[in-house]
């Protein structure tokens, strides 16, 4: 039955992720008894944790440990994960950072290649670090951030700069988070850019979107600057930024919020597995894996911290990746005319086909989803896993082109994420 439902009439109440967490004595416990969790159903965030849990955005203390030592044993797909890693030109330690006073993203003088390169450098090499404990790596992470951090006072350009903000906001923080315990890395000084620089931005495009009609943008650019909020607030132990982006994730008004960026459910295709069509599918399929790529990301780091986010809504997130992976491999899927208001005055405007556009693009996002919900969960996850190992070994930014998208993710699911 291909039959969509735009508003879903029904929700479980199980426990959250973080009471799984305090009663079940912590964070191996929970995972063990993952596939029992499913979201509360409040349309407003729970309290921001009480205790926050660093590393904990994208990587947790777990998943470092792991790696490391899979990698020293020579483990795959691990050491495939690693090699991938270490033949990245932005892994080197000898990487020089490129610092901008003023970033801008959109109309003349565009120089956000800087920003985003430079990112990529301190994030593979904090990994590096972090797996293998080369001082040359951490020292050259170190560098980096805080080359930007004592440089950086403003992101601008057209509409633009708002995608710059939430796309390198959340990744800039997860590099950072990754050195915090690092004593040659300035965290002070890095928090008070991530705040004074980021977040405005952040939060002016999800509180105004740029004065244009609500559902003017797509839901990537809403993803981006909700992560990057959640990011801020894992890193500035800020409660309030972070009970900000998990409130606009169940309830925002904008196309972020998950049952706008997924306005269309499907009770199961013609083996059985339930889809949701991604609100950018009728746009092309880069901007929608990109989008599962923004998501993940949100997803993975309230996981860190206690949320499941993953299964909110009865795994909603889970049938958009399906759905998603279904179509870029090849397949065929349910199609339901998407319609919404562009510009200042809400004009009406449609997309009626899916787009063939990019499909089948490489993004690197697909590891984080396959690993938790098949791995965590034990989920028959049928397209996310197969596009998964169609792409395996991940790589990250330097490995799928010069251009920004390239650099939409951080990547490296295989190295961080396999289970």
């Amino acid at each position: 039955m291909n039959q969509p439902s735009p508003h879903p009439t029904h929700r479980k109440t199980v426990l959250s992720r973080r009471g799984l967490l305090k009663t079940a004595g912590g964070l191996t416990a929970a995972l063990a008894a993952g596939s029992a969790t499913t979201a509360l159903t409040s349309a407003t965030a729970d309290a921001a944790p009480t205790t926050w849990t660093h590393p904990g955005m994208l990587h947790n203390a777990g998943d470092i440990n792991r790696a490391k030592v899979r990698v020293a044993a020579g483990t795959e797909p691990w050491l495939s994960g690693w090699n991938v890693l270490t033949a990245n030109a932005h892994s080197a330690s000898t990487w020089t950072p490129s610092p901008k006073e003023t970033v801008i993203r959109g109309g003349t003088g565009e120089n956000y290649a800087s920003l985003y390169n430079d990112i990529a450098a301190a994030y593979q090499n904090a990994l590096r670090w972090k797996v293998a404990g080369t001082e040359a790596n951490a020292q050259c992470a170190a560098t980096i951030l805080n080359a930007w951090s004592s440089t950086l006072t403003s992101v601008t350009g057209n509409a633009d700069r708002f995608l710059a903000a939430g796309i390198y906001g959340w990744e800039f923080a997860n590099a950072a988070e990754l050195m915090r315990d690092y004593d040659g890395f300035d965290l002070a000084a890095f928090q008070t850019m991530m705040t004074n620089v980021f977040y405005p931005l952040n939060n002016q495009f999800l509180t105004g979107h740029n004065d244009a009609c609500i559902t003017n943008y797509w839901a990537n650019w809403d993803l981006c600057n909700m992560a990057s909020i959640m990011a801020i607030g894992i890193l500035c132990e800020d409660s309030a930024k972070y009970d900000q982006a998990v409130t606009y994730f169940k309830s925002g008004a904008g196309n972020g919020a998950l049952a706008k960026a997924v306005p269309f459910l499907y009770t199961d295709d013609d083996d059985g597995y339930a889809l949701g069509q991604w609100q950018e599918s009728g746009r092309d399929q880069g901007h929608t894996m990109m989008g599962m790529g923004q998501i993940g990301a949100i997803c993975e780091m309230a996981w860190n911290q206690g949320d499941d986010l993953y299964s909110y809504d009865d795994r909603r997130v889970m049938k958009a990746a399906q759905y998603v992976a279904k179509y870029n491999l090849g397949n065929d899927v349910p199609y339901t005319t998407y319609s919404w208001g562009t510009g200042q005055n809400c004009a009406y405007s449609e997309q009626t086909v899916i787009s063939s556009a990019s499909r089948g693009q490489v993004r690197p996002v697909w590891a984080l989803l396959h690993f938790h919900y098949n791995r965590r969960l034990n989920l028959d996850d049928k397209y996310i896993s197969q596009m998964y190992y169609s792409l395996a070994p991940e790589g990250g930014g330097g490995n799928y082109g010069s251009t920004s998208g390239g650099y939409d993710q951080l990547g490296f699911g295989t190295l961080m994420y396999a289970k």
